[in-house]
């Protein structure tokens, strides 16, 4: 299937389940399950319950979709920065 092919909607996560998927409520109305995309995982991007999120859906089946991209939201903190490590002798 081509990129061209699918169809991004936006919606807000409203349940995280096992497995790093997430119910996904769409503007349309529609919920669907959507898993994180691999980049989103790599870079260590967390999702939470109320993130507005852009979904990648094929047409072919409407129930299911990546998560590729969280909007950014003024009520999430920012990151935390991560403890130094001290060096071994």
């Amino acid at each position: 299937m081509a990129k061209e092919d699918l169809v991004e909607v936006e919606g807000v996560v409203s349940e995280a389940l096992p497995d790093s998927r997430f119910r996904v409520a769409l503007e349309s109305g529609h919920e669907v399950l959507a898993y994180t995309s691999g980049r989103m995982k790599k870079n260590r991007i967390r999702i939470l319950a109320g993130d507005r999120v852009t979904v990648e859906m094929t047409p072919y089946d409407l129930t299911k979709g990546r998560i590729n991209f969280r909007h950014k939201d003024e009520r999430s903190a920012p990151p935390m920065a991560r403890p130094t490590q001290q060096k071994r002798r």
